[in-house]
């Protein structure tokens, strides 16, 4: 009995020790009912409001312009949204996570751990290119052992064109020797059936995580389908990338926001204009291009191989590599 009190007086100092996280009723003018009212418009942390602008909070809180500037700006001062310098700012990025692709080629490729948290991986190719492969044994890895090539994590897909399968994430599971059913149990799927559904998920992750779920990988396949398809023709054109823009800063700042790693798969189309060399382009222009942090083209090779080729990173020089894509999942040899 002795021995149990103490236990939880230390426990009680452990807990004082820790600095409080600050929540949305921490700020002036945010009371808990226009909490629950940024909570019903998506507005969970206060890194979300402190990205918000006065008009969109007001809308959003049903509170003065003055109340949402005032509300904005402690938010801002909480959370130190000003410059660093460049020493801090290396600190912070300590502790981003990696995910192994299962491919020491790619992984070599993408600098050598895999694809990284608080970024957005693309990879954009032909059907049959391996695209979904990635993803697939991607969310396995995911769940990994941080040793071993992981995040110790769970693994959200979004599933756009009806391409996850629970029977291939088994195979990957047995070739490394996890529980399917436990690896299965940890990968959330979601079949988007239209843009704006596509774009809702996103909120849902949000929540999921402030549910206590533990996800570190967010997989999109594919990142354009449902674009493509609802905004035809160049007279929408404009509406199709505006929309598009705005969800891919969404996704940026729900992987900055949480520390998550996403993997998102794009369409491509043939360039007419292209006379020589290959004509394929990636779907969504330059709005995807410039929100990826990474993008890849992958294209068959001899022999049954793949080729992933680094389009642009931040960091890494242009480079290709092959891989093989198996009942394994994505592994380096055939």
């Amino acid at each position: 009995m002795v021995i149990k009190k103490d236990e939880e007086k230390v426990e009680k100092e452990i807990k004082k020790d820790i600095p409080k996280e600050p929540e949305l009723t921490d700020l002036p003018g945010i009371g808990p009912a226009v909490a629950a009212k940024l909570e019903n418009a998506g507005v969970f942390d206060m890194m979300s409001l402190a990205v918000m602008s006065p008009a969109s909070l007001s809308d959003a809180a049903g509170v003065s312009s003055a109340v949402a500037r005032k509300a904005i700006q402690a938010a801002r001062n909480m959370l130190k949204l000003g410059f660093t310098d460049g020493v801090e700012f290396a600190q912070r990025r300590v502790n981003i996570s990696y995910i192994t692709t299962g491919s020491k080629n790619i992984d070599e490729l993408l600098g050598g751990k895999g694809i990284e948290s608080r970024a957005i991986t693309e990879a954009f190719g032909a059907y049959g290119s391996g695209k979904t492969q990635l993803g697939l044994t991607l969310a396995v890895n995911t769940q990994l052992p941080v040793e071993k090539g992981g995040a110790n994590g769970k693994a959200v897909f979004i599933d756009t064109e009806g391409t996850f399968r629970p029977s291939r994430i088994k195979q990957i599971a047995e070739h490394i020797g996890a529980n399917p059913e436990k690896i299965l149990k940890n990968i959330l799927v979601a079949r988007a059936f239209n843009s704006d559904h596509q774009i809702l998920l996103l909120e849902k992750i949000t929540e999921m995580i402030r549910s206590g779920e533990n996800i570190k990988l967010v997989i999109i396949d594919s990142l354009t389908a449902h674009f493509r398809a609802e905004f035809a023709g160049r007279g929408q054109l404009a509406d199709r990338q505006q929309k598009l823009n705005r969800y891919m800063h969404d996704l940026m700042k729900l992987s900055e926001t949480h520390n998550l790693a996403v993997y998102v798969t794009n369409q491509v189309m043939a360039n007419p204009a292209q006379l020589f060399g290959d004509p394929t382009t990636a779907i969504g222009g330059n709005i995807v291009g410039h929100a990826s942090t990474y993008r890849m083209y992958l294209r068959r090779g001899k022999q049954g191989s793949r080729v992933a080729k680094l389009i642009d990173s931040p960091n890494l020089p242009d480079n290709e590599c092959m891989f093989f894509v198996t009942s394994d999942g994505v592994v380096d040899k055939a």
